[in-house]
């Protein structure tokens, strides 16, 4: 009947990578927990990441490696909860895994198997888990003291203890809303603003017809301001994109120029400067070949073709594709993006449990905070650490 209200001890909203997570250490400590999702299934981001094989933490995890208002807030639940930790936890299920560049830990079979992993945890906590479960309205209520009702298409709860754990705004195809940061502000809790995070970049048109080699990748060290990455990146119709791209992505801010280093540790000129050299293009075309992929270094001595073959010249030649400069247009927005940057403030909440420091019983875990990592399995690991901060509160 429609005043029926079914009790927990504590609620959560979000059955990704932290909420399930949550709701399996605070089910640990013997509290009746429910997860409710307003997706058909669960941990469908867990299931496209990593392309398909989850990227699932990364070994080198640490503060350093995520954006904040506040850069310390992180460091208390990755402490406290490691990529060590979680892989023993991959190891328990045996799950065969491996490694790639920069401590990034993927399945050797499929993301399936971490959302597997977690569905037999929170089986094993006697987690009850909803799915295609609308939430119409959250309320505080003062008829139950300390409680929180919720009304949902699946009937309505009252629980102690609600735990948001709704991520972020981006991959809006998955099912992205931005109700995590609606019930923060409902409750009078601050936003940081928002935008795209680990998302590809657009070109002008002009630029777009300078360069237009989409499917060309290429080795780059891209820096924005202070900040720099080296890793692969990739012309698109649109743009550029790769994992160099996406990582500056979430540091440059709109009209800010990137300067790139088309050809790290390579001196591309040196077969020019040998004493029998035959200084011409087609030798200049021949070395820049083994620096660039053919049709980037066709197109580059295009753009930028040879004025004089003097000594000074030379260091002209050679620096240019060292040091290039272009202005991205701007991003593709939250339908490409990896991650939210921005959330819920941090200075809101307590570093040590996640919770509200306004509203007792109130937490805020995963993407939803202010709290964003860089490329390579850092964001599954303060979704791991997060979670696990705050199940382990709950189930005190």
């Amino acid at each position: 009947m429609a005043g029926y209200k079914q009790n927990f001890d504590i609620i959560v909203i979000g059955a990704g990578a932290a909420g399930l997570f949550c709701a399996i250490h605070a089910g640990r400590g013997g509290k009746r927990v429910l997860v409710l999702d307003h997706a058909e299934r669960i941990g469908k981001k867990i299931l496209i990441s990593g392309g398909g094989r989850c990227n699932f933490t990364n070994l080198n995890s640490t503060a350093a490696n995520f954006i904040s208002a506040n850069p310390h807030f992180a460091k208390s639940a990755l402490a406290r909860y490691t990529p060590h930790d979680f892989l023993a936890l991959v190891d328990q299920h045996k799950i065969a895994w491996h490694e790639k560049t920069k401590g990034q830990l993927f399945c050797d079979g499929s993301a399936h198997q971490i959302v597997a992993l977690l569905e037999k945890e929170c089986a094993a906590a006697n987690v009850t888990i909803q799915t295609a479960a609308e939430i119409q309205k959250v309320n505080h209520t003062d008829q139950i003291p300390d409680r929180f009702s919720l009304q949902t298409s699946r009937g309505n709860f009252t629980t102690a203890s609600l735990v948001i754990a709704t991520g972020g705004l981006s991959i809006p195809k998955l099912g992205a809303t931005a109700f995590g940061y609606r019930i923060a502000e409902q409750f009078g809790l601050k936003i940081i603003s928002m935008h795209a995070g680990l998302v590809p970049l657009t070109l002008a048109p002009k630029d777009l017809a300078d360069w237009p080699l989409p499917g060309i990748a290429t080795e780059c060290i891209v820096t924005a301001g202070k900040q720099s990455f080296r890793d692969k990146m990739l012309f698109t119709h649109r743009g550029i994109s790769g994992p160099a791209i996406l990582q500056i992505s979430s540091y440059w801010q709109p009209g800010q120029p990137l300067t790139l280093d088309l050809a790290p540790d390579v001196q591309w000129t040196a077969p020019l400067r040998t004493p029998n050299a035959r200084r011409e293009l087609l030798t200049a075309r021949t070395a820049l070949y083994a620096a660039l992929p053919q049709r980037l270094a066709d197109r580059w001595l295009r753009l930028h073709p040879p004025t004089a073959w003097t000594n000074t010249a030379l260091d002209q030649m050679e620096a240019a594709p060292h040091r290039w400069s272009i202005t991205p247009a701007g991003d593709e927005g939250y339908e490409k993006a990896e991650v939210t940057l921005g959330g819920v403030d941090t200075n809101e909440l307590s570093a040590q449990t996640m919770e509200s420091k306004k509203i007792p019983g109130l937490f805020f875990i995963g993407e939803v905070v202010d709290v964003t990592g860089q490329l390579g399995g850092h964001n599954f690991q303060w979704a791991w650490a997060s979670a696990a901060a705050a199940g382990r509160a709950l189930a005190a």
